[in-house]
């Protein structure tokens, strides 16, 4: 057996994640590697702080990138907020609404789930009706965005209804950070996680955090250990703060976090609020083609994430068959269902630098043609 060296195909990334990274991205990859414990590293570290705290428009101290993907992001928010025994409202209306489940019981908590139509938003009405059937709840846990749906949650008014009642939230950003509003600290969110690979177009592999003055005292005041070594955050509280100066705690991934600088660069650049409005405009592009070729969309319309399009396979149609088709002869990436979708509906993301027109004009024109 011969290995050479591996050369990936160039695709168009249209998928639910990763997405397309940018040249400028890309070539800050390549920067040399420095020691992940230089002054010059800690000083690009405090600017991603600063970076996040703009993304995440918060204020929180405590806003850093996890030295791994997403999930972490979710597992780390858990194992720090939850202890044995604590009741936790988990709203569930997608895949990654269970995977919060699973995260509750594996740390030791109890879950009362709220449960909604996938495809539809969480209901305030329900989680409103859990809390009070639930006085001795201490968290509640919900998706903004649901990556395997396609449906935004309306985060502000459940960060609200929970800072009422004293609970502390914990919320999944992962597939909504830089496509669609997200305010941490108006919205009063507690503990919020995300991806770098989504609207972020960076490289897959980090996750970034923020966590409330709120969050980081039920840390502080834990009566147990953090049931993670890796994903303790006052452990890491060391690394990234300090004036100058690091505690050791791990080999961070030097050039991935090139990587995330220059895209939060890309970002505070363009303007928050204008990456909100290019990426609903592209949806707008897209849905308009979209419907035009008779595809019907799972998400109604005021409840759509603009960067992910669940849309249902023509009756008929072989959807993994046409997938097949559009990367081997377009080179184009587009996603499958998941759970009660799977093999129903197709998932078309426009997220960050992927999020540009002539990708929606590939995508139009590659699905009427593999239709015919």
């Amino acid at each position: 057996m011969i290995i050479q060296s591996f050369i990936p195909p160039r695709r168009t990334l249209m998928g639910p994640g990763p997405s397309d990274i940018s040249p400028q991205v890309l070539q800050a990859l390549s920067r040399p590697t420095v020691g992940h414990l230089d002054p010059s590293f800690i000083g690009m570290m405090d600017e991603v702080k600063a970076l996040l705290k703009y993304a995440f428009q918060t204020e929180n101290d405590f806003t850093i990138p996890i030295s791994a993907p997403g999930s972490a992001g979710m597992e780390a928010c858990f194992v720090n907020l939850i202890e044995p025994g604590d009741k936790v409202i988990v709203c569930r209306n997608g895949v990654f609404g269970e995977r919060m489940r699973e995260n509750v019981i594996r740390a030791g908590g109890i879950a009362e789930v709220v449960d909604d139509i996938w495809g539809e938003p969480v209901s305030i009405e329900k989680v409103e009706q859990a809390i009070k059937q639930h006085p001795d709840i201490k968290i509640l846990a919900f998706v903004h965005a649901e990556t395997s749906t396609g449906v935004r949650s309306d985060a502000e008014s459940l960060g609200k209804l929970a800072k009422q009642h004293g609970i502390l939230t914990i919320v999944d950003t992962v597939t909504s950070l830089g496509g669609i509003t997200l305010k941490v600290d108006e919205w009063q969110l507690d503990a919020v996680y995300s991806g770098s690979q989504k609207c972020l177009s960076c490289t897959p592999g980090l996750a970034p955090v923020t966590f409330s003055p709120d969050a980081i005292e039920k840390i502080k005041s834990r009566q147990s250990q953090v049931r993670s070594w890796f994903l303790d955050q006052s452990l890491v509280l060391g690394y990234w703060s300090g004036e100058g100066k690091r505690s050791y705690h791990h080999t961070a991934p030097v050039n991935s976090l090139y990587a995330l600088h220059e895209s939060l660069l890309l970002l505070k650049n363009e303007g928050l609020e204008h990456a909100w409005r290019r990426h609903q405009d592209m949806h707008n592009l897209l849905r308009d083609g979209l419907e035009k070729l008779g595809f019907e969309f799972v998400v109604k319309a005021d409840a759509r994430l603009p960067q992910l399009n669940t849309v249902y396979v023509p009756e008929g149609v072989d959807e993994a068959k046409v997938r097949s088709h559009l990367l081997e002869q377009y080179n184009l990436e587009i996603g499958g269902g998941l759970g009660e979708f799977s093999g129903k509906a197709w998932r078309i993301g426009l997220m960050g630098y992927g999020a540009r027109r002539e990708n929606v004009s590939l995508c139009l024109k590659a699905l009427e043609e593999s239709l015919r």
